[in-house]
């Protein structure tokens, strides 16, 4: 009697799991198409050093998608390439026309940085596109300031504290200069 009870039990777990296992492998309507998420489309890949806690740092692999075209941009930003890496840093990248009147000259030295500056230094990268198309990238993002988010971390746990980084490179204005650059006037840092 334990017997057929025993052999009964298995029989039926091996049913289940059996079910189990041809329900997992089944494709999920293959078909439909895929619910997009926010973190789709962020795929203008960049290359760039940026300044940390002091110290030339990187270069970070920005992964970066347009939310509108004024233009604004937001990044992930990630130590390197490898498909496992740890996210490190977010960059919004917001144009002239916006952050310019909004932000006061004290709080746009400290934080945000001119993408004209950064990309005439020829420390950025836009990489996996033609020479053509990575030109219009830059073309665009030096109509812009940035401001980054970096994450700190002890060892490799995030320890709940976030620093401002900076552009290698960064030139803070004077209060004319960044008058000026409210009106597009200047030819100089912080035009556009």
């Amino acid at each position: 009697m334990f017997r057929r009870v025993a052999f009964v039990i298995a029989a039926v777990s091996c049913l289940f799991l059996g079910a189990w296992v041809v329900q997992e492998s089944k494709p999920s309507d293959a078909g439909a198409p895929k619910a997009a998420t926010p973190a789709d489309g962020y795929t203008v890949h960049v290359t760039a050093p940026h300044l940390v806690n002091g110290h030339v740092m990187g270069p970070y692999h920005h992964y970066c998608k347009v939310l509108a075209p004024d233009p604004y941009i937001v990044c992930q930003i990630y130590d390197s390439a490898d498909p496992n890496g740890t996210l490190s840093q977010i960059e919004f990248i917001i144009a002239k026309k916006l952050t310019r009147p909004a932000v006061k000259l004290n709080d746009w030295n400290r934080l945000w940085h001119d993408h004209t500056v950064e990309i005439a230094g020829g420390r950025v990268q836009v990489l996996d596109l033609p020479p053509d198309k990575a030109k219009e990238v830059a073309d665009l993002v030096s109509t812009t300031d940035g401001i980054i988010y970096n994450f700190d971390f002890d060892g490799k746990l995030p320890n709940g504290k976030i620093t401002m980084a900076q552009a290698v490179g960064h030139k803070p204005l004077s209060a004319s200069e960044y008058e000026q650059s409210k009106k597009g006037t200047t030819g100089g840092p912080g035009s556009h």
